[in-house]
């Protein structure tokens, strides 16, 4: 099984908000009972859905909790940008999917205690690779993973580029949407609520993500569970 190892400058920024992941984690486990395999994903790519994918994961498993991060946005991977790896372990879903690998084989434990991670795999995926992720084997490997890990948490393609995420959330208990502040437009960002909403499983809320708000709260990272509302009528000029 390969080792990866978390790269220095992600450690440091895991460490300052920890607190906060920690505090995300808790709602998420408050609000989604009993809910064990989690969707995690955007309107839009560059979001940080996959930094908040991380942190979840890891505050899950600094919890005692046995848990799996899912890389299943094979078309636009960002995990190198946080684990390091040697090189010639490149394989992962996509390579699974495609029969080359074994599943046994492509799980890498990490550096965090009881955090593993199944990676996206060979980078050059194709839509026909995207495409798996609808398929029935998609959902078998949730239904298998679910029961080897108490949390499995699937960083998915953003929903803004297709319906690969509220198809994946169909397979999970439930879904979480990152929002970037001051990025992401209302009515996209209730189209994708509105799209998780509707594949069936558990929408547990919106963290927005990069916010400036009461930094002795929540740090620079943003807020969980963020509610979408109507913004009030502007009052014309007298």
């Amino acid at each position: 099984m390969a080792q990866l190892e978390l790269v220095k400058s992600q450690a440091k920024a895991v460490q300052l908000t920890k607190d906060y992941y920690n505090r995300v984690r808790k709602a998420v486990q408050f609000k989604g009972r009993n809910c064990k395999t989690i969707v995690v994903t955007s309107v839009s790519p560059g979001e940080g859905k996959t930094t908040v994918s991380l942190n979840l994961a890891l505050s899950f498993a600094r919890a005692g909790f046995q848990t799996l991060l899912l890389d299943a946005d094979a078309g636009n991977s960002a995990f190198s940008n946080f684990f390091s790896s040697p090189a010639e372990d490149n394989k992962g879903l996509v390579d699974f999917f495609a029969g080359k690998s074994e599943l046994s084989d492509i799980i890498c434990e990490t550096d965090a205690e009881h955090l593993v991670v199944l990676p996206a795999g060979s980078s050059n995926a194709d839509q026909a690779d995207l495409d798996l992720l609808q398929s029935a084997d998609f959902s078998q490997l949730i239904e298998a993973v679910s029961d080897l890990y108490d949390y499995v948490i699937i960083d998915t393609p953003s929903i803004g580029l297709g319906l690969d995420a509220a198809v994946v959330a169909q397979n999970a208990d439930a879904s979480i949407l990152v929002a970037e502040a001051g990025s992401t437009k209302r009515r996209f960002l209730i189209k994708a609520k509105n799209q998780l909403q509707q594949s069936g499983s558990a929408f547990l809320g919106v963290v927005l993500n990069r916010a400036e708000i009461d930094s002795d709260s929540y740090g620079p990272y943003g807020a969980y569970g963020k509610p979408i509302k109507k913004q009030p009528a502007k009052k014309g000029k007298k």
